[in-house]
């Protein structure tokens, strides 16, 4: 309910109207809910996840368009996103993945000022009667415990 009601969102575009993107590597990893950092890119759990595991990767740099990213940026954004991959399957034994960006507010960004790629595993059966009818999403792991696991089992 709090993503839905809107709680705690930014509403500026700026770095300093309170991006969670920008605060969050300010934190220790444990409490920024941080899987991974790099030199320009970091992994966090998704606060508001689709599926059990659903991380993102996000640049350090507050920036909204994939097309406004140097080539480190780029180059290691592509990086994490293998390293996820090989971990949520190592982690979770994810069967598949859905990742994707959403680029804009129109296009269903949640936080469009600050551009960061989902990583969502899927497994067959993970739809069930509850998100179908209950309008729910039952997740069997809290955020921290999956945020540990799926630090321990990334790729150094």
């Amino acid at each position: 309910m709090a993503y839905i009601k809107g709680e705690n969102k930014p509403s500026g575009t700026g770095a300093d109207d309170g991006c969670p993107f920008c605060e969050i590597p300010k934190r220790d990893d444990a409490d920024g809910l941080i899987i991974a950092r790099g030199s320009v890119v970091y992994a966090l759990m998704n606060l508001y996840p689709y599926n059990s595991g659903h991380l993102m990767i996000c640049p350090y740099r507050h920036v909204a368009d994939y097309t406004d990213l140097d080539d480190a940026e780029v180059a290691e954004l592509a990086d994490f996103t293998k390293r996820a991959l090989s971990t949520l399957r190592k982690a979770s034994g994810a069967q598949g993945f859905n990742v994707g960006m959403n680029l804009g507010q129109v296009a269903g960004a949640g936080i469009a000022a600050h551009l960061h790629q989902h990583v969502v595993p899927r497994w067959g059966g993970d739809t069930n009667f509850m998100p179908v009818i209950g309008q729910t999403k039952v997740l069997p792991q809290l955020l921290r415990d999956t945020r540990q696991l799926l630090a321990d089992a990334w790729p150094t």
